[in-house]
């Protein structure tokens, strides 16, 4: 399986507002969304990264453009939408870690991005990028003409011979029926170079019964490497007609699970882009992320990142 090389990398995709309800029922404030919270992970990581994205022109949105240079993120691809705010969601989790969501997203200027007068630049900087970053949730956001404006530009990207990375996230709430999901899944599959999976996305976007399924789904498309999210803890790596499990060490006191994938693919292609291997980026994405379960909210703090995650003498 031989590394990713990129220097340019673009993660596509929303930020919103992130309320996390404490024990006690106070809120505190964040912000948060998945490519957003990888984006930030490769960062802290030491990736050359720009985020993707359209915002409003409201506080809420310069303070997270703010937070994002504080992070190393690039913000030169941020398109800016008058008299508009950006998504929110509240967090909720159960005695157990696991999570629940509620969302207030539906104008959120991130739906406009393939449809501006702004759209253009921002179709021709993807282009340049080595390696671009979005999800199934980044393909919810858009209606058909948008979407099939992203698609050109990955499908450009993938031909040229830069790297594509698909998150296959997927969230029905995000899409007006299964069947447009499925034509989206089926066109991105096709220009995805990595795909970073999970059986519970696949079964409930094509009624996949187990990792089989996915794997099948998966090698069909094209995929040339398969990264297959399981539970308990680890990956089944498929690339090169080989399967390899990459198991993770339990974590006694989940606390949140939210961004636990997002930081997993983070660390997995950071360590791909440092020259591991497949097998050795998903042992590093299951330390992150182990770590990040480990706090409340998407992104934990820079002193609980794990350390020594990309040492060049161990890649």
């Amino acid at each position: 399986m031989e590394p990713v090389t990129a220097t340019r990398i673009a993660c596509l995709g929303e930020c919103m507002l992130e309320l996390v309800e404490r024990s006690d029922g106070s809120l505190s404030r964040g912000f948060g969304g998945d490519t957003l919270n990888t984006a930030v992970y490769m960062a802290r990581l030491g990736l050359a990264v720009d985020y993707v994205t359209a915002l409003g022109d409201d506080s809420f949105s310069d303070e997270m453009i703010q937070a994002w240079r504080r992070e190393g993120i690039g913000t030169g691809t941020v398109l800016r939408v008058r008299d508009t705010l950006p998504g929110l969601y509240l967090i909720q989790t159960d005695a157990n870690g696991e999570r629940r969501f509620s969302y207030w997203r539906d104008d959120a200027p991130v739906r406009r991005l393939f449809n501006l007068p702004e759209t253009t630049q921002i179709e021709t900087a993807l282009e340049g990028y080595d390696l671009v970053y979005l999800s199934g949730i980044t393909l919810s956001l858009f209606g058909e003409a948008g979407r099939s404006r992203l698609f050109e530009v990955v499908e450009r990207v993938h031909g040229r011979g830069g790297r594509v990375v698909f998150d296959s996230n997927f969230r029905p709430r995000g899409w007006p029926d299964r069947t447009a999901a499925r034509a989206a899944y089926d066109r991105m599959l096709a220009c995805s170079d990595i795909v970073l999976a999970s059986v519970e996305d696949f079964a409930l976007l094509d009624g996949c019964v187990g990792v089989a399924d996915v794997v099948a789904r998966l090698e069909d498309a094209g995929v040339a490497e398969c990264v297959v999210k399981l539970i308990p803890p680890g990956c089944l790596i498929v690339a090169e007609g080989r399967e390899v499990l990459v198991q993770a060490e339990p974590v006694a006191a989940v606390v949140d699970t939210t961004a636990a994938g997002d930081s997993f693919a983070a660390a997995y292609v950071a360590a791909r882009c440092a020259g591991a291997s497949a097998v050795e980026a998903a042992r590093r994405g299951h330390r992150l992320a182990a770590a990040v379960v480990r706090h409340r909210g998407a992104i934990i703090p820079r002193s609980a990142m794990p350390e020594n995650l990309l040492i060049p003498e161990v890649l």
